[in-house]
């Protein structure tokens, strides 16, 4: 156990959060998503929601500014609740929408994939990392 850090990062994802370099990127994913056909490697926490994950992620990981979340496009009218849960999470003040099948190959390029227990759909998002900067 460590202080100040959230329960939810377990050791296997801060070790993987820690190694990422800038711009290497990491989805979040609801449980739907096919996440070991990605061929890249997935950290499986059932019991927790995409929301929580994000916001748990994002109190370590500082976001890449030329690099904006990505969320999938749903194509859905309004754009389903979920979607702006995982924005409001990130503490991102941009996003981007990909479309579906764009999507994919995104998601292999991750350096991990966090698969959660999520059952809400469209409720993934891609996170590249940006500069951890040190105040002198």
């Amino acid at each position: 156990m460590l202080l100040n850090i959230n329960p939810l990062l377990t050791g296997e994802l801060l070790k993987v959060l820690d190694e990422m370099g800038h711009s290497d990127q990491i989805v979040v994913a609801d449980a739907n998503f096919p996440a070991y056909r990605m061929g890249v490697p997935v950290i499986e926490v059932p019991g927790v929601g995409v929301t929580a994950m994000t916001a748990a992620i994002c109190e370590v990981l500082p976001l890449d500014p030329d690099f904006p979340p990505a969320l999938m496009d749903s194509k859905l009218s309004p754009a389903p609740a979920v979607q702006a849960e995982l924005v409001a999470a990130s503490g991102a003040d941009e996003h981007r929408m990909v479309e579906r099948w764009d999507y994919y190959p995104l998601a292999r390029e991750a350096v991990a994939i966090v698969r959660t227990g999520e059952k809400r759909t469209w409720a993934n998002v891609i996170l590249a990392k940006g500069v951890v900067r040190v105040t002198p």
